[in-house]
């Protein structure tokens, strides 16, 4: 942990909210970003994150720091998502095709907005809306993992960390949900040269 969130850690447990807001400042992006990408939901997202900095400051006296601070704000937003995601199944609750805008989202190269023509920007984010659908439909488990590690860049360690879960179940977890994914997306898109593409063929190469 960075001395200077040490100090802010420490301000914020004895109650000194000044510092609290500075320390969520610091992952606020992220933990929308991460709610955003599971719940596919602006408007969702956007109270997820409101209540797992609410569940953070109510909590953070009996944070022992057995894990770093993001680790530990990362596991809180993802059990909150999780439990959102089991509400939505118990009501049949589902959401379709909402363009989907992070602030600093990136799957990694695939899901940037920028192209030198009108067209191809309109193509990028029909492309980037195929992908995002076909994560949604991904089981919990296999969808938390992905996005953790190929959208929001943890490291395997981290996420294992954020999920109380072995090394080897996040590999596992990661592994399958990127199978199924391409599966899902060969039915639309063609791989080339590490990027997806719309394809209009009945059969897509993908390597």
């Amino acid at each position: 942990m960075e001395e200077l969130e040490k100090k802010l850690l420490d301000r914020a447990k004895n109650g000194d909210v000044v510092a609290f807001e500075e320390l969520i400042e610091k992952h606020q992006k992220k933990v929308f970003n991460l709610a955003l990408r599971m719940l596919g939901n602006h408007e969702d997202a956007y109270d997820i994150a409101q209540e797992v900095f609410i569940k953070v400051y109510k909590a953070i006296k009996n944070f022992k720091e057995e894990s770093s601070f993001s680790t530990w704000i990362y596991r809180i937003a993802t059990n909150t998502c999780l439990d959102e995601l089991r509400r939505r199944k118990n009501k049949n609750i589902v959401y379709i095709d909402e363009d989907i805008k992070s602030e600093d989202s990136d799957m990694k190269r695939q899901l940037e907005d920028s192209g030198p023509t009108p067209d191809l920007i309109t193509e990028k984010k029909e492309i980037k809306r195929i992908i995002y659908n076909a994560i949604e439909k991904l089981p919990d488990q296999h969808k938390s993992a992905l996005i953790l590690r190929d959208i929001q860049g943890f490291s395997y360690e981290e996420i294992a960390r954020i999920l109380e879960c072995p090394e080897g179940t996040v590999k596992s977890r990661i592994n399958r949900g990127r199978k199924t994914l391409k599966e899902m997306l060969e039915k639309k898109l063609e791989l080339i040269d590490g990027y997806y593409v719309k394809s209009d063929k009945k059969e897509v190469r993908i390597r």
